[in-house]
C-alpha cells in the first residue's frame, strides 16, 4: 500500500513540475493553478506512505506555487504541512524551519492568533527535546502575540511555562516576575482566582532559592497584601515556615517543615527540585559558618 502511494505521489510531483516548465496557453495563473492542484495530491500521497522527506519536499513546492499565486495563507498552510511531514521524520531544525516561514506569512497578513498557535507549537518541540532556552525564547513570542489579540488565557499559560524553565534554569527573578504578575491578572477573574495562591506558591519557591532572607519575607508581605486571602492558607504558612527555618539556618527544620506539606499537599518534581536546591544552600552556609567558627 506504502509503495502504490509512493508511486502515485512520485507520478502527481512529476506531472505538477511538467505542468510548471510547460508553455501555459492561458497564461501563468492557470499554470500556477494547476501545479498546485497536483502537488497537493503528490502531497497526500506521500503522507498516505508516510514518505516525510518528500512530502515536505512537495509541500514546499507547493507553497512555492502559492506564493506566485499572491495565495499568502495557502502558502502559510503548505509550510505547516511540509513542517508536519518534517516532525513525523523526525527533523527539529527543518520543522521549525518549515514553521517559521508559516509565521512569517501569518504575520504579513495579519493572521496574528495563527501565527501565536505556531510559535507555541514551535515552543513544544524544543520543550519535549528539554532545550529550555528555545522553548522559553517561543513561549516568550506566542505569549506575546496572544496578549496582543487578548487572548489571555492562552497568554498566561505560556508565561506560566516561561516561568517554570527559567527557575530551572535558575533565572529566579525572571520567574518570580511572571508569576506575580499572573496572580495579579488572576485576581478579578472568577475562574481564575482559585489558581493564585498556586502562583503565588511558585513565586515564593523562587524567592527562597534566591537565598535573600529579607526579600523572601518582604516577598511573604506582599503576597498578603496583593491576595488577602493567601494569608492564612496552608501555602502561606508553608513559606512563612520555610521562611524561618532558613533564618535560623535550620537545615532539619526546614526538612521537617517539606515533609509535612507534602504529606498533606503532594509536591510536584518542580517543586522538589527547587526546594532540594535551597536546602543544600542552607546546608552549605550553615555548614560555612560553622567553620568560620
Amino acid at each position: 500500500m506504502g509503495d502504490t502511494n509512493r508511486a502515485k505521489g512520485m507520478e502527481y510531483e512529476k506531472k505538477a513540475e511538467k505542468r510548471l516548465t510547460g508553455w501555459g496557453l492561458f497564461g501563468s495563473t492557470h499554470k500556477y493553478e494547476d501545479a498546485a492542484d497536483l502537488f497537493e495530491k503528490a502531497g497526500n500521497a506521500y503522507k498516505l506512505a508516510k514518505a516525510w522527506d518528500e512530502a515536505a519536499i512537495v509541500y514546499t513546492k507547493l507553497a512555492n506555487c502559492q506564493l506566485k499565486l499572491d495565495s499568502k495563507h495557502e502558502a502559510a498552510a503548505a509550510y505547516v504541512d511540509a513542517a508536519n511531514a518534517y516532525k513525523k521524520k523526525p527533523d527539529t531544525d527543518q520543522c521549525v524551519r518549515m514553521m517559521n516561514m508559516a509565521i512569517h506569512m501569518f504575520e504579513e497578513i495579519g493572521r496574528l492568533s495563527m501565527a501565536a498557535k505556531h510559535y507555541k507549537d514551535i515552543a513544544e518541540i524544543y520543550e519535549k527535546e528539554e532545550n529550555y532556552l528555545k522553548a522559553i525564547e517561543y513561549y516568550e513570542k506566542a505569549a506575546d502575540l496572544y496578549s496582543g489579540e487578548n487572548v489571555d488565557s492562552t497568554s498566561n499559560q505560556c508565561k506560566l511555562k516561561v516561568a517554570q524553565y527559567a527557575a530551572q534554569m535558575e533565572q529566579y527573578d525572571k520567574a518570580i516576575q511572571i508569576y506575580e504578575e499572573v496572580a495579579k491578572h488572576s485576581m478579578n477573574n472568577n475562574l481564575l482566582k482559585y489558581s493564585v495562591k498556586g502562583y503565588l506558591l511558585n513565586a515564593g519557591l523562587c524567592q527562597i532559592c534566591g537565598s535573600d532572607d529579607v526579600k523572601v519575607e518582604n516577598a511573604i508581605q506582599n503576597y498578603q497584601d496583593l491576595d488577602p486571602t493567601f494569608f492564612g492558607t496552608r501555602e502561606c504558612k508553608f513559606l512563612q515556615d520555610l521562611a524561618a527555618a532558613i533564618v535560623e539556618g535550620d537545615t532539619d527544620k526546614f526538612t521537617d517543615v517539606v515533609k509535612e506539606f507534602d504529606s498533606m499537599s503532594r509536591l510536584d518534581q518542580w517543586k522538589t527540585t527547587l526546594l532540594l536546591r535551597a536546602k543544600n544552600a542552607l546546608k552549605n552556609k550553615s555548614q560555612d559558618e560553622e567553620d568560620l567558627m
